[in-house]
């Protein structure tokens, strides 16, 4: 295989460019870096147009490029000087794939019977917002929605915080706060946002069957939390006890937190049975 050692080639350029959210939205493309992304990109058909590695990324690992090969995707050859004009970090790992647009409408993502969906409100951070998609990934979240608010989905410092979760769950972005909250109500889903200052504790929420129902939880910002107005637009404000004296819990520790809660009074709950989620709704009126 001939190796690619010009960052002045036109594909390399047209991937490179991909590091910018303007180009990302024109392309529609993004870039997935290391090969734990890669991987779990490769395992969803289509989503992959392209993969550059280096021939060391190809001696470590050489099913990731059979996988590759093995679906039809191109696979380029580049030199370390190539891997690192590409890669957005300091260490290359020497494999980077150029992706389609994973992002769905909101209706298609949260579909009926959806039973938990994290909302990143006001989200910033890349890396929050990466392991935020993670976190809700592990607890079995239906899917993630990132407000016009809310840093891209895309940018790749959220898609390496993901590690790989961006492509198992539906992913929604640029929808308005008040136009998320009001279709996730609708569709059947108790609104819950975190704040430090909420009038309802996790535990008490938890024990209360509140988070039993299906449920939509609205995280805000690192920095200055949660604005008034969004609060107001939700069933319940809960906040995240704090035993000991820390000051607070970071926006991803108090996502991970609170889906976690959701996730196991879900699962306890999941034998049967109706519940009343403080709306005075139960499960099967919900679904209806």
């Amino acid at each position: 295989m001939t190796e690619l050692t010009s960052a002045r080639s036109p594909r390399v350029q047209a991937a490179r460019r991909l590091a910018k959210r303007a180009f990302r939205i024109r392309d529609r493309r993004f870039l997935a870096e290391g090969p734990q992304a890669v991987r779990e990109a490769l395992l969803e058909p289509g989503t992959v147009v392209e993969l550059f590695h280096t021939r060391e990324a190809a001696a470590r690992d050489p099913r990731l490029l059979d996988s590759a090969v093995a679906t039809g995707v191109p696979t380029t050859l580049v030199s370390a000087e190539v891997m690192k004009a590409l890669a957005q970090t300091v260490t290359p790992q020497g494999v980077v794939a150029v992706c389609h647009l994973l992002d769905r409408p909101l209706a298609e993502a949260v579909g009926p019977g959806a039973q938990l969906v994290a909302v990143l409100a006001h989200g910033r951070d890349p890396g929050n917002a990466g392991t935020v998609i993670r976190t809700a990934d592990a607890a079995g979240a239906d899917a993630v929605v990132l407000t016009s608010d809310s840093v891209d989905a895309y940018n790749p410092k959220c898609v390496r915080a993901s590690a790989g979760s961006l492509f198992h769950l539906p992913i929604v972005i640029g929808v308005p706060v008040a136009d998320a909250i009001s279709a996730l109500r609708g569709g059947g889903l108790t609104v819950v946002a975190a704040d430090g200052h909420g009038d309802l504790d996790l535990d008490e929420a938890a024990g209360s069957g509140l988070l039993a129902g299906p449920t939509a939880w609205v995280f805000g910002n690192e920095a200055w939390g949660m604005p008034a107005a969004t609060r107001a637009l939700a069933d319940h404000v809960v906040r995240v006890p704090i035993h000991g004296r820390a000051e607070s819990l970071n926006l991803a520790t108090a996502a991970a937190v609170c889906l976690y809660a959701s996730a196991r009074v879900q699962r306890a709950n999941s034998a049967g049975g109706t519940f009343d989620n403080g709306r005075g709704e139960s499960a099967t009126e919900r679904r209806g």
